[in-house]
């Protein structure tokens, strides 16, 4: 473990000099989410509850977002695999994780300043906190954790693709209904059938609950209450959900890697 982490380490520096040297990298994470904010507070807030919409849904939209940038560690590490860099990474006497681990926890610089792009984009349109500092730093803990477990997903499809085209294809293929059956910008309450019940149990919706509880954003007057063991153990629920996802795909991630070094 501690090989793979130090390696790991080395790996993520390699990453970030690369986001230095080409900011341009940055610009979807950086863009998406201001278009995200803007888009769902006046075209559908006004509609939805107004300034109180506002404050409901950037915990939604931080939640939307992180779940989206997975599809950049797809991309990238399905970049360095068909450009030939993880052929020389296995000719090097280094941990099979580190390499992973590397392309997922420098995916955090991302992330960090996607969250920091939405909250300050969220000043501006009128959401405010109104609970301590406690309860802000738990939300961003939550959120980088959230981060950090999504990104393994995009680690595995990169592993799978082992092309960016399908990288790509399969990166977002799945981000869309994962993202809009939740309560993260709606109640789950408010959506009909089976698919309220996805949407009560989607970790999504934990996270973007928990985040909403943490900051003291409550859901708009007229908004139907979400109920039951997850919307009333949010946190709880979603720490559960992060960790469960980095103990699935980490591993299967790894497995791939493996299968590919053996080739």
């Amino acid at each position: 473990m501690v090989r793979a982490v130090r390696d790991g380490g080395i790996v993520a520096r390699r990453n970030i000099l690369g986001v230095r040297r080409t900011p341009g990298a940055l610009v979807t994470g950086v863009a998406q989410p201001i278009i995200f904010v803007l888009i769902l507070a006046f075209v559908f807030g006004s509609a939805l509850g107004g300034d109180d919409y506002r404050e409901f849904l950037i915990g939604g939209i931080l939640a939307q977002t992180l779940t989206f940038n997975s599809s950049f560690t797809a991309v990238y590490l399905a970049k360095d695999l068909q450009t030939g860099l993880i052929d020389r990474f296995r000719a090097l006497p280094m941990s099979r994780v580190g390499v992973i681990l590397g392309r997922t926890t420098s995916d955090l610089v991302t992330s960090a300043l996607s969250v920091a792009v939405i909250l300050a984009c969220g000043l501006v349109i009128g959401w405010r906190v109104h609970t301590d500092v406690a309860q802000v730093l738990l939300a961003f803990g939550l959120l980088l954790l959230f981060a950090f477990a999504t990104s393994w997903i995009g680690a595995f499809i990169a592993m799978s693709a082992r092309s960016v085209e399908v990288a790509q294809s399969l990166g977002l293929l799945w981000l869309f209904p994962v993202t809009f059956i939740s309560g993260a910008f709606v109640s789950a309450d408010m959506l009909p059938g089976p698919l309220r019940a996805i949407a009560e149990w989607n970790p999504i919706t934990a996270v973007a609950t928990a985040v909403r509880q943490a900051f003291g954003n409550d859901a708009p007057v007229g908004f139907a209450t979400a109920g039951g063991w997850p919307a009333d153990n949010a946190l709880l629920y979603a720490t559960i959900s992060c960790v469960a996802i980095i103990a699935v795909f980490a591993p299967v991630a790894v497995l791939q890697y493996r299968r590919i070094s053996r080739r």
